[in-house]
């Protein structure tokens, strides 16, 4: 009997060590796939909301204690900072910045988007990195109508409404989605807060 316990524990140990070594393995093929597949969509999104960029370039200062320090003396909550650089024309020129934020407050999970912004601080447009919310409202926030709300707008703060969009800074609610739209336009505002707050003026990293 005690034999027969001790092969039964030799054999799932066995499996449990080969499990771990395969998945082990997969994860180290498809590492850098992965990594490449997120900095090109990356690159599409900063293209998107920065038309007139040539190349982009990390903010090289950007600090997460700094970015929430930043948001919380701007009154944003619910968001973070993810990262930052700045749009450079052909000559290397900055032009303007892309700021990439995250809502923690989306009605299916974070939404993650990034925004343009010109040295003026105009938002040149918006485009959403992640999203996981309700097919038919939420997800609308993807829909080209709902993004061009927020471009060539410049304002330290968009504010959503209900019925009163199209004024610069007011933000139509999204029918059936209102959690939604906060987040979105949240995430935006903290990204336009850190521009002000820490980017303003785009001088090019040293």
């Amino acid at each position: 009997m005690n034999q027969k316990i001790i092969k039964n524990t030799l054999i799932l140990t066995a499996i449990t060590l080969i499990s771990g070594l395969l998945l082990g393995f997969v994860y180290e093929i498809t590492k850098e796939p992965i990594a490449a597949s997120r900095e090109n969509r990356k690159q599409e999104a900063y293209h998107t909301v920065f038309q007139e960029a040539e190349t982009f370039q990390t903010f090289e200062a950007f600090e997460e204690k700094e970015a929430e320090k930043i948001l919380r003396n701007a009154g944003v909550s619910g968001c973070y900072v993810n990262e930052a650089a700045l749009a450079l024309d052909s000559g290397e020129n900055a032009i303007g910045s892309v700021v990439t934020a995250t809502s923690k407050e989306g009605y299916g999970g974070e939404i993650k988007v990034s925004v343009g912004i010109t040295l003026d601080g105009t938002v040149t447009g918006i485009e959403l990195l992640s999203i996981s919310e309700t097919a038919g409202l939420g997800m609308n926030a993807q829909e080209p109508e709902f993004k061009e709300q927020f471009q060539d707008v410049n304002t330290d703060h968009f504010e959503v409404v209900k019925g009163d969009g199209g004024k610069e800074g007011k933000i139509d609610a999204l029918s059936g989605a209102t959690i939604t739209t906060d987040a979105v336009t949240n995430a935006v505002n903290a990204a336009v807060a850190y521009y002000h707050g820490a980017m303003e003026g785009g001088s090019v990293n040293e």
